[in-house]
């Protein structure tokens, strides 16, 4: 394509060191990402130049119409990665999240329908109502550690191993294994030594494989492994891995930031006690504000491209913002209460195949622990609350609440 014409801005070209670019790694965005949304909107419009890291420039897409032009044009703009990862260096904190895998997340064409036909049938086969007593099964055992205790970390005792517990038991993992995925999992989603993390996790997941070839089971990980796709050994290892790394993190954040919700906003926290609240209105609201990855949704332009008077550089990565795109003036009425048309499960052919599955989870997650102490509250100011740093997740580091100690629960 020919050089930009003067008339379109070329605020996106490529280069380092850029002072335009606003940085989504910082803390000050973590904390603060909706402040940061409305100051890019009115200084950049819908196409915002940032950097996902230093030195790693993408552009930021927080219009809600120009994210759908964009998630359903994969021939113009897709999702395979490969270009890009040759102009970054091999410790980039974004690249174990962004790089290309054998797998549905970052592919394009017809290996991507292959790959994306195969999860689909193998997340069709979960049963709804046993993953609804799965959740059960492992979330009352957590209750009850604390339960008599009259406080807890939510994050640490309660989101992330009742995740790592349904996820494992969903791919038919064995303890030994998730123990190292579930590590590497914290180590990727939090780019500390990422590189590190990313190795560990194929690891992991590589001797699962190995597990089910051996002892096949009514899981995930064997579903896939009889698939019509025929996967050979390494596209196997990167379907599971794809599962694993999208369900692990971002369930914990959908279930921690629904109860953050639950627990600061008035709109909920003066009905919990009275039992009005609606769980579903709370993963809704979430859903549109505070998505679990409100920035992984990435794509690859093959050229360059004339998008809202904006050229967008070839194989550099336009990021779809999904909080961004939610809280678009243009589409946002206010009320989320039984409004769905957020862009949280993203669109398109990359749409998320298990959204079903995953809000099932949620919401059976949060209604067993306010069932068991529907006296929680908040042991810390709102402000004292910390989100987790990085460019493409959102979820706290923490959730101390307290309760009236109970006793312990029973299992059916």
């Amino acid at each position: 394509m020919t050089t930009p014409p003067e008339t379109a801005r070329a605020h996106n070209a490529p280069g380092r060191g850029d002072d335009r670019r606003v940085a989504l790694y910082t803390p000050e965005f973590a904390a603060h990402p909706h402040r940061a949304y409305r100051e890019m909107r009115e200084q950049y419009g819908s196409l915002v130049p940032v950097d996902l890291a230093p030195g790693v420039p993408a552009t930021l897409v927080i219009g809600y119409r120009t994210a759908l032009r964009i998630l359903n044009d994969p021939d113009r703009f897709p999702a395979d990665p490969r270009t890009w990862e040759r102009t970054v260096p091999g410790d980039c904190p974004v690249l174990p999240v962004l790089q290309w895998r054998p797998a549905a997340p970052r592919s394009a064409g017809p290996a991507h329908a292959r790959y994306r036909g195969a999860t689909t049938a193998a997340l069709d086969g979960v049963d709804l109502h046993a993953a609804r007593r799965t959740v059960e099964h492992h979330a009352v055992p957590l209750i009850n550690k604390f339960c008599e205790r009259g406080s807890a970390d939510l994050v640490r005792e309660y989101a992330f191993p009742l995740t790592f517990e349904v996820i494992n038991a969903m791919l038919g993992c064995p303890p030994e294994i998730s123990e190292r995925a579930a590590a590497a999992t914290a180590a990727i989603f939090d780019g500390v030594d990422a590189e590190a993390g990313n190795r560990m996790f194929g690891e992991a997941v590589s001797d699962l494989v190995a597990a089910k070839r051996r002892e096949p089971g009514n899981d995930l990980t064997t579903r896939l492994l009889h698939d019509p796709a025929g996967f050979d050994e390494e596209e196997m290892v990167h379907q599971v891995l794809a599962l694993y790394g999208v369900g692990m993190g971002p369930m914990q954040s959908l279930i921690i930031n629904a109860l953050s919700v639950m627990l600061t906003d008035d709109r909920f926290a003066d009905d919990m006690l009275g039992g009005s609240v609606s769980t579903r209105d709370a993963l809704d609201d979430v859903l549109f504000d505070d998505p679990p990855l409100p920035n992984a949704s990435v794509t690859y332009p093959r050229q360059p491209v004339l998008i809202d008077n904006t050229w967008l550089p070839a194989h550099q990565p336009v990021v779809i913002s999904l909080a961004g795109c939610n809280n678009d003036p243009e589409i946002r009425t206010g009320n989320h209460t039984g409004n769905r048309a957020h862009l949280a499960w993203g669109a398109g052919p990359h749409a998320c195949p298990a959204q079903n599955t995953a809000q099932l989870i949620a919401q059976e997650a949060i209604d067993q622990l306010l069932d068991a102490l529907p006296e929680l509250r908040l042991a810390v100011p709102a402000a004292e609350l910390t989100w987790r740093p990085g460019p493409l997740h959102r979820t706290l580091a923490a959730l101390p609440v307290t309760f009236p100690p109970s006793p312990p629960l029973h299992l059916p």
